[in-house]
């Protein structure tokens, strides 16, 4: 819900209001409902409105606590608002609206900073102190909601979204040679606090960042749990484990229904979205909205899984929705796509978010999605290989498993002033698969991806493509008692049954066998699988502009034997190599850089 932004001055001078005001623009899509701006001293808020919570107009923000001397600006939901203002009442607080917002605000001047750990829920937020001229930013454990930063002398700005830092001006939007390396490394991830510009960087997830007056600051992670078995869960057995997990994700769903508007599901058919359905019919729903969406077959490929998704809307009585999306429809909607992303991202599957959210957002205002589940709970097909090497060798078994390329490779790609002096992407990897607090080599894998790489792609991709139609995403398999819960599951009870075990079992006691026990799926969008005539010619477009010659991105040679033969060149795991260095060109001149 919602788009947040400011300006925070450390130089003696008024921010910039209109800037603020342009940020706040940018954002429109992810809060049509209504805008607003607020200055005082060195700082000034902007934020666009989607109402969920308290649809009157004293949920509007920038939200000021005048008696308290606070405003602030929120981006996300608090789940347990409610309990959370009922236990600030009883501390003797008075409230004038029943928004989650002042919710925020309240429990901010009653724990502090600490406010962050009585939160369930995804969020964003900034908080002014009067008084101290001081700044609070903080994001949700798992980074589901999004704070860009961009920093001068003199000036912090940040915002929901890159694109509107950059609408403010003033941003150096040159390369960065490390952002690049991970983005080429990690099938476009790039990891908080860096992006692909240098002008710009992330407020990395579970992260309070407290900046004074004069413009220093300091961080405070605030959750990351440990990925090792628990003495409170010695003696469970797989059972148990089934029922926990099942127990967990049912509170993680109903947690998510939490609204004053209706909640609907995005229902792709497979294990994890199906579940969410099935959990929500046993709670008593009823005409729950289903979205599914699909494409055009291409290159002997299908493009939908409408026969799972029927069944599971079927089975549970949901009002099911179903879209068809024509080839032709794909390259049109791309341009559509790249504009929403604050990142480049290669995932076919943004072109079919976005393309689902437009119709979603016309039914609903609110949906639950299954993202997460397979970072979670094991379920990609290259954790058996990761899980099989010893501890010691964890962080080169994830690279030679998961590693588009390798170093090597990027220099035979990048021009040298584009390219890393080294290895800065092995680098990152094992230096966290070191860090304590992972017992086994799947234990560090999955930390990895559930804390890092799953933020800066999945989740990333829900965020930017759901709210650029006003439409938001909730992941209840992001819920952090259930990441916390998972952590602590043994491997082997993941790894089972191809993947998901632990989960597939919970699958078991609510789902039809043929759901369960499906192929898994993916998100198939095969007019980019295999670069359809349309998508080829704006790729094509895209590496011979003006501007791609100017940027002097690849080494000479490198686009046009892409080019050459465009369906060949695949990196280590599989992806088109072609459509991952089209992608960022396209990215670069669709927000102007």
């Amino acid at each position: 819900m919602c788009g947040l932004c400011g300006e925070m001055r450390f130089d003696g001078r008024k921010p910039d209001l209109p800037a603020v005001e342009r940020m706040t623009d940018r954002m429109a899509a992810r809060g049509p409902d209504d805008e607003g701006t607020w200055s005082h001293g060195p700082v000034a808020l902007g934020h666009r409105r989607l109402k969920i919570i308290d649809l009157s107009e004293r949920g509007a923000q920038p939200m000021t606590d005048a008696e308290q001397g606070v405003t602030g600006v929120f981006n996300g939901c608090v789940y347990n608002y409610r309990q959370l203002r009922e236990e600030l009442t009883g501390l003797g607080h008075r409230f004038a609206s029943t928004s989650d917002t002042e919710v925020v605000l309240k429990a901010y001047q009653q724990w502090g900073t600490d406010c962050v750990q009585h939160f369930h829920g995804m969020f964003a937020f900034a908080v002014f102190e009067h008084r101290t001229g001081r700044l609070v930013l903080a994001r949700d454990r798992l980074g589901i909601k999004p704070m860009y930063l961009a920093e001068t002398p003199g000036r912090l700005r940040f915002a929901s979204s890159l694109p509107a830092l950059l609408a403010a001006g003033d941003v150096d939007t040159g390369l960065d040679p490390v952002a690049l390396h991970q983005y080429f490394s990690w099938h476009a991830t790039v990891t908080a606090p860096r992006t692909v510009l240098r002008g710009v960087r992330k407020l990395p997830p579970a992260t309070v960042r407290v900046v004074e007056p004069d413009g220093s600051h300091r961080d405070h992670r605030y959750w990351q749990p440990s990925y090792t078995r628990r003495p409170e869960h010695e003696g469970m057995g797989p059972d148990e484990w089934r029922d926990a997990v099942l127990e967990a994700l049912r509170t993680a769903v109903r947690r998510r229904m939490v609204a004053d508007v209706p909640v609907g599901v995005l229902l792709s058919g497979g294990l994890d979205s199906s579940l969410i359905v099935a959990l929500l019919a046993d709670e008593g729903q009823r005409d729950l909205a289903t979205f599914s969406v699909g494409f055009e077959s291409e290159g002997g490929a299908a493009g939908d899984e409408f026969h799972y998704s029927d069944l599971v809307a079927k089975e549970f009585a949901t009002d099911h929705h179903q879209l068809t999306v024509p080839s032709e429809r794909v390259s049109a909607a791309l341009d559509s796509a790249v504009a929403a992303m604050s990142e480049p991202m290669i995932s076919h599957d943004v072109v079919a978010f976005h393309l689902l959210s437009e119709q979603v957002s016309k039914e609903v205002k609110v949906v639950q999605s299954g993202q997460g589940a397979d970072e979670v709970f094991a379920g990609y097909h290259w954790y058996p290989d990761i899980a099989a090497a010893a501890r010691h060798r964890a962080a080169d078994q994830y690279a030679e498993t998961y590693f588009d390329r390798s170093h090597a490779d990027l220099a035979k790609i990048l021009q040298p002033a584009m390219l890393a002096p080294d290895d800065v992407s092995a680098r990152f990897v094992q230096e966290h698969m070191a860090a304590p607090g992972a017992e086994t080599t799947l234990d560090a894998a999955l930390r990895l991806d559930t804390h890092v790489m799953l933020v800066d792609d999945p989740v990333k991709r829900v965020d930017n493509m759901t709210m650029d139609w006003g439409l938001e995403a909730r992941v209840p398999f992001l819920d952090h008692e259930l990441v916390e819960l998972a952590a602590a599951c043994p491997p082997e009870l993941k790894l089972a049954d191809g993947g998901k075990g632990v989960l597939k079992e919970a699958g078991r006691k609510m789902l039809p066998r043929e759901v369960v026990d499906r192929p898994k799926g993916y998100f198939p969008v095969p007019a980019i699988t295999h670069m359809a005539g349309p998508v080829l010619k704006r790729v094509q477009e895209a590496l011979h502009a003006p501007e791609a010659r100017r940027r002097g991105l690849y080494r000479d040679g490198y686009v046009d034997e892409l080019l050459s033969a465009p369906d060949d060149h695949r990196t280590r795991r599989g992806a088109n190599a072609l459509w991952q260095a089209a992608l960022l060109e396209i990215w670069l001149q669709t927000h102007g850089i």
